[in-house]
């Protein structure tokens, strides 16, 4: 049995907070506003994020920014879903994306599949305009061709280590911890 040991804080309430603020800022700013700007959250952890980043840009361009949920359950090419076709629920994002400049919204990048699984995602609800991908964290070690256009922090990891980020609306904690398995 693996266990897992705490090697440190990366981020506290605060940073990841000011981290937010100013990936808001880098949106509105690389968009000239927030006109046709959509964020998505993907399940679970991107779903808060895409919320709190919709709210601090209301705040910035003095507009609502639409925001949506986005399962990837069913795309995952490293789950079994031997025969299970994914569902598409028309409407199940909660706008339209057709047209959009949507921003995908995940906690961690590592490897690309779950970005590759939230673009097969995306896709079946209907053709946006535009995609890019924000993460709180970018920690290396790509298996696919995929990079973020808004990180809050790069942070350089080994195979054995893990980032947890911890989230208040799910986790009722805020922070980023690396972990390690030993």
């Amino acid at each position: 049995m693996t266990e897992i040991r705490q090697k440190g804080r990366l981020m506290s309430a605060s940073e990841i907070e000011r981290t937010f603020v100013r990936l808001a800022h880098e949106i509105v700013e690389k968009n000239n506003g927030a006109q046709n700007l959509g964020l998505v959250g993907i399940k679970r952890r991107g779903i808060p994020m895409a919320e709190r980043l919709a709210a601090l840009i209301k705040t910035i361009e003095k507009r609502d920014v639409d925001c949506g949920v986005l399962d990837i359950n069913l795309y995952r090419d490293d789950l079994s879903t031997r025969g299970e076709k994914p569902v598409v629920i028309p409407g199940a994002i909660g706008f339209d994306i057709t047209g959009k400049h949507i921003i995908l919204t995940d906690d961690v990048l590592y490897t690309g599949r779950t970005t590759r699984a939230a673009l097969d995602a995306l896709f079946d609800h209907g053709r946006p305009s535009k995609v890019e991908l924000l993460v709180l964290i970018d920690r290396g070690h790509r298996e696919l061709p995929v990079e973020a256009q808004y990180v809050g922090r790069k942070v350089q990891t080994a195979d054995n280590e893990i980032i947890e980020v911890k989230l208040r609306e799910i986790d009722k904690d805020e922070q980023v911890l690396l972990v390690e398995r030993v």
